[in-house]
C-alpha cells in the first residue's frame, strides 16, 4: 500500500460524504475527471471496489463503508496533528472553527467575535451554521473544533460545557397585548407556529407544550425566528423564541412579548468539543468569552427594555 496517500483519503472521504462526483469535486475544488480518476487509482491500489455506481448516485460498498469510518479516523487524526502544534505555539487560539445552531448565531456571534478579536490581535474565525445533528457529525469528522448548541447532546466522544440558561418568551399580536399569558396547556390548543423539523428549538417548544407529535397539531411551520415573528404579525398564530432573539426579531412586525407565570420554558447553551481534541485547554478559555458575551448581551437587553 505505498502509492496510498493523504490526498486519496481526502477524496474518498468528500465522495463517501456527498455521494456524488459533482459536490464531492466541488467540496474538494477539483475537477470531476480529476476526482474519478483519483479514487479509481485509490481502488486499484487497493484491489477492491469503494462504491457501487448505480444511475445519478453512488453508493459504498460493504467494505467501502467499513474502509469509511477508518478514513475518517485517520484524517480525524492527522487534523488533530495540526491542532496540537497550534496549541503548542501560543496559548492562544489562532484559528478557530467554530459551529453555531441558527437560534442563536444571529444574535450572540457578533458579540463573540468582537470580544474575541479584541482579546487576540489576528485572530480568525470561520463559521459554520446548521442544525445540531449536522455541527455534531462535522465535529466528530474534524471539521470543527468546537460548537455552540442547546444541551444535553449526550455524545461520550465529546465534552460538555454548560455556560448559561436562556428563558423562552411568548410572541403573540400586538392587539392581544393585554389578554392574559397562557399556560403550557392552552399553549397546546392555539395555533402555534415552530420552527421546522430538525430545530433542536422546535423540539422544546412542543416538550413545553407537552405536545409530542407536530402531527396532530393545527400550526405551520418556518425556516427561521424571523419568519415565525412576521407570520404572528400578520395575525396568523403565537410563536416563542429564545429571550436573546427579542430585540432583532420584534423590532420590525407588530407583535407584543410576554413572559409566562409560572414555570419558565428554557434551554442550556453550552458548548461541545471533541475529548481528544488537543485545543481542549484554549476551548475552555473560549467557552469563557462566549459565557462573557452572553452576559454583556443579556445586559443590554435589560437596559433597553
Amino acid at each position: 500500500m505505498k502509492n496510498l496517500t493523504l490526498k486519496h483519503f481526502r477524496y474518498f472521504e468528500a465522495l463517501a460524504r456527498h455521494g456524488h462526483f459533482k459536490h464531492a469535486a466541488e467540496a474538494c475544488a477539483i475537477s470531476q475527471p480529476a476526482l474519478s480518476m483519483q479514487i479509481k487509482e485509490l481502488e486499484e491500489t487497493l484491489g477492491v471496489e469503494l462504491f457501487e455506481r448505480v444511475p445519478r448516485k453512488i453508493r459504498l460498498t460493504q467494505f467501502g463503508e467499513s474502509f469509511a469510518l477508518r478514513v475518517r479516523e485517520i484524517l480525524l487524526s492527522v487534523d488533530e496533528l495540526g491542532d496540537f502544534a497550534r496549541a503548542s505555539r501560543d496559548q492562544s487560539v489562532g484559528r478557530l472553527r467554530i459551529g453555531v445552531i441558527p437560534t442563536i448565531a444571529p444574535y450572540l456571534l457578533p458579540t463573540i467575535i468582537g470580544n474575541m478579536t479584541r482579546m487576540h490581535s489576528g485572530f480568525e474565525i470561520n463559521v459554520r451554521e446548521t442544525l445540531t445533528q449536522k455541527l455534531i457529525q462535522e465535529l466528530a469528522d474534524g471539521h470543527l473544533d468546537t460548537a455552540i448548541v442547546a444541551l444535553p447532546i449526550s455524545e461520550p466522544s465529546l465534552t460538555e460545557v454548560a455556560l448559561f440558561d436562556e428563558d423562552f418568551v411568548l410572541v403573540r399580536s400586538e392587539a392581544d397585548k393585554d389578554q392574559p399569558v397562557p399556560d403550557s396547556q392552552s399553549l397546546a390548543e392555539m395555533r402555534l407556529l415552530l420552527l421546522e423539523e430538525g430545530h433542536c428549538f422546535r423540539d422544546q417548544a412542543l416538550s413545553f407544550c407537552s405536545i409530542r407529535s407536530a402531527l396532530s397539531r393545527d400550526g405551520m411551520d418556518g425556516s427561521s425566528l424571523s419568519t415565525l415573528v412576521q407570520m404572528v404579525g400578520a395575525g396568523i398564530g403565537v410563536t416563542l423564541i429564545p429571550e436573546m432573539a427579542v430585540s432583532v426579531e420584534t423590532r420590525s412586525a407588530p407583535v407584543s412579548v410576554a413572559r409566562f407565570k409560572g414555570p419558565q420554558p428554557s434551554r442550556t447553551i453550552g458548548m461541545v468539543w471533541r475529548k481528544t481534541s488537543p485545543l481542549a485547554d484554549n476551548l475552555l478559555q473560549v467557552s469563557e468569552v462566549v459565557k462573557a458575551s452572553a452576559e454583556m448581551l443579556r445586559e443590554q437587553h435589560l437596559s433597553q427594555s
